[in-house]
């Protein structure tokens, strides 16, 4: 079957398991009603299924290349993301000071996902242009919005961040590219930057740049970078793009997946970029941008999941091997019991993310710092899991569909080869997860604490009609709870060895809560019994993965450079 929306379970999510009442509730978006957010997704879903849909595979075998230093995009790309610009799809979340729906993150973010699983290659441009005009919402002069953000989010132009270069990628701090100021306001940027995703577009007007650089005499590190909006053409006096501007693609990467993005080696000789936010505080404007791509990138792999979900799905609907109860490789039990682990962790990760933009909004609206504090801390979760749980149900496809999974006319392994690389960018998952027993363990756990109230909470009131499932999640909070105070109570480099076990037991956790609040909405239905499958055959992982925690990093790191040589 061809990829299909999952409209249906983004609004029962919405409604039943991740508290989107409280958002409408709200007077900033009290306009969200149910009818309304069914009927944005409900035509979102349309657009994906009719438009963007036939584009994923067409992309993948005729990528965009780079002819004379001209860049090609792939075919029906210019068309898909014409369709795309004209729905308002690019921004919906955006202020509607500037053209945008203002729609409230968690909607956005279910958009966003539909758009990936459809066609991750292509919704990899709008998802870097939602993070540019959130940056320039945030940092940016007056004079830059009003010129820029109308464009952004009308999607007639397009944008991108501009961080990595050869020797300084996660070490942002590295980074060698220079500013010099012009003496009019603008400044002279010069330097090269790699892996820039969609670093130059043949169907938007212009490509906007958000580099960092250092001005002169800026000390070393990241506290000496700042924040330059670089565009392809300057505009001229009325807006439009006018002259080039001095920076060209050099090359395009030659990817393992997502031919269709066309990722730039950028090369930057003195183009004209202005400041953005103040000088030396360009890592947090920056991180502005970042905080709201690692959420979207965690939706990315969510899309590719469902997306390589359904593709299996209809394969062993329809495959005929061997005896079994259903006359097709459904009814093997390991084909049920992959299928069946693809279909619970989707649901698990998809109301992590869902929450995690919950409590955005919900940051927005009320500007209360418990649930600023739970959106950042649901950040790096939502991030790490999906893209993992991205990672694995596509390699899981590929194993369901056996021999033909491995045979690329199949297109089973492009989910595999085009979601793999959301769990390197935007900060590796283990950057993710240092982020989350670093920084968002900075405030004792309070934070962390919370949310483990809020699930055991809702354990005891499920007890009385689902006591063997409420048990086992309050039993599992009760264990992260225990390892997150110890987990506290070490010193800081301590954390590190034991984060990403941390981060996935976390994930687990909250998946069983999630599960469990789907299974109290649909007692009788397929969430109760996914709901049983998920608590009480993949919640048990945590403990394993709590154990690494208890062991802390004294094994780990008494395993010299020279014993991995050896």
């Amino acid at each position: 079957m061809p990829y299909r929306a999952p409209v249906a379970e983004m609004t029962f999510l919405l409604k039943e398991v991740v508290g989107f009442d409280e958002v409408s509730a709200t007077p900033r978006y009290a306009e969200a009603s149910d009818d309304m957010v069914q009927a944005v997704l409900g035509e979102a879903g349309r657009l994906c299924d009719e438009v963007l849909a036939p584009l994923n595979r067409a992309g993948d075998l005729q990528g965009a290349v780079l002819e004379n230093g001209v860049l090609r995009s792939s075919p029906g790309f210019a068309e898909g993301y014409a369709a795309l610009a004209e729905g308002g799809w690019v921004a919906v979340s955006a202020d509607p000071e500037h053209g945008g729906m203002g729609l409230p993150v968690a909607v956005g973010t279910a958009v966003n996902e539909m758009m990936a699983g459809a066609c991750l290659a292509l919704q990899l441009n709008p998802l870097l242009t939602q993070g540019q005009i959130e940056a320039l919402e945030h940092h940016a002069s007056e004079e830059i919005k009003a010129l820029y953000l109308p464009k952004l989010i009308s999607g007639e132009w397009s944008g991108t961040m501009n961080l990595t270069e050869p020797q300084a990628g996660s070490d942002v701090g590295a980074l060698t590219s220079k500013a010099s100021p012009n003496g009019d306001g603008t400044y002279a940027v010069t330097g090269q930057k790699i892996f820039i995703s969609w670093g130059d577009c043949d169907f938007v007007g212009n490509v906007c740049h958000l580099v960092l650089a250092r001005l002169p005499d800026a000390p070393a590190g990241t506290k000496g970078i700042s924040l330059f909006l670089v565009p392809k053409y300057i505009p001229d006096g009325g807006g439009a793009p006018g002259v080039a501007n001095d920076l060209k693609v050099v090359s395009l990467e030659h990817k393992m997946g997502l031919h269709g993005s066309p990722t730039c080696v950028m090369s930057f000789d003195g183009a004209t970029g202005w400041l953005i936010g103040e000088e030396g505080d360009g890592m947090r404007a920056m991180f502005t941008m970042m905080n709201n791509a690692r959420l979207g990138v965690g939706g990315q792999g969510i899309g590719a999941a469902e997306g390589a979900y359904q593709h299996a799905l209809e394969y062993a609907m329809e495959r005929k091997q061997g005896r079994s109860p259903d006359g097709t490789i459904v009814g093997h039990a390991d084909v049920r019991r992959m299928l069946a682990g693809m279909k619970a962790d989707i649901l698990a990760a998809r109301a992590i993310a869902l929450s995690c933009a919950v409590a955005i909004d919900m940051g927005r609206a009320t500007d209360e710092a418990e649930w600023i504090a739970r959106a950042a801390f649901l950040t790096p979760i939502a991030k790490a899991f999906g893209t993992d749980v991205g990672c694995e149900a596509a390699e899981a496809g590929v194993q369901v569909w056996g021999g033909m999974g491995y045979i690329e006319e199949s297109g089973a392994a492009q989910y595999y080869r085009d979601v793999r690389v959301t769990a390197i960018y935007e900060g590796t998952n283990g950057i993710q997860a240092m982020d989350l027993v670093g920084r968002k363990l900075m405030d004792g756990g309070e934070a962390a604490g919370r949310l483990l109230d809020e699930i055991e909470a809702q354990a005891e009131a499920a007890k009385a009609t689902a006591p063997e499932l409420a048990g086992a999640v309050w039993e599992a909070a009760e264990s992260l709870r225990e390892a997150t105070e110890a987990l506290v109570a070490r010193p800081m480099p301590e954390r590190f060895g034991v984060a990403v076990p941390y981060l996935r037991a976390f994930a687990r956790v909250l998946g069983g809560h999630f599960h469990l609040r789907a299974a109290m909405a649909d007692p009788s239905g397929a969430h109760a019994r996914l709901a049983r499958f998920y608590i009480t055959r993949l919640l048990p992982e945590h403990a394993g993965l709590l154990a690494h925690v208890a062991r802390g990093d004294a094994e780990l790191m008494a395993i010299t450079a020279e014993d991995l040589a050896a």
